[in-house]
């Protein structure tokens, strides 16, 4: 695997990481009542979820390009 691909897929991981703890901060604030605190760490999560697929994105690139074009 290519450094350029095995990055990416580092990085995908990390946002799925972070996307998981802001779910779970949305739940714990949205049992307690407190909507908008929820609310801003679902929103959170998203942006951490969307950053995670374009690294996915890129390290499939990355594999095609080191392996997929011959």
């Amino acid at each position: 695997m290519s450094k350029k691909a095995a990055e990416h897929h580092k990085k995908a991981a990390e946002h799925l990481t972070h996307s998981a703890r802001h779910h779970q901060e949305a739940a714990k604030h949205h049992e307690a009542g407190s909507h908008e605190k929820a609310a801003h760490h679902a929103h959170a999560a998203r942006g951490h979820a969307i950053h995670s697929r374009g690294h996915a994105e890129e390290a499939a690139k990355a594999h095609l390009e080191d392996h997929g074009k011959k």
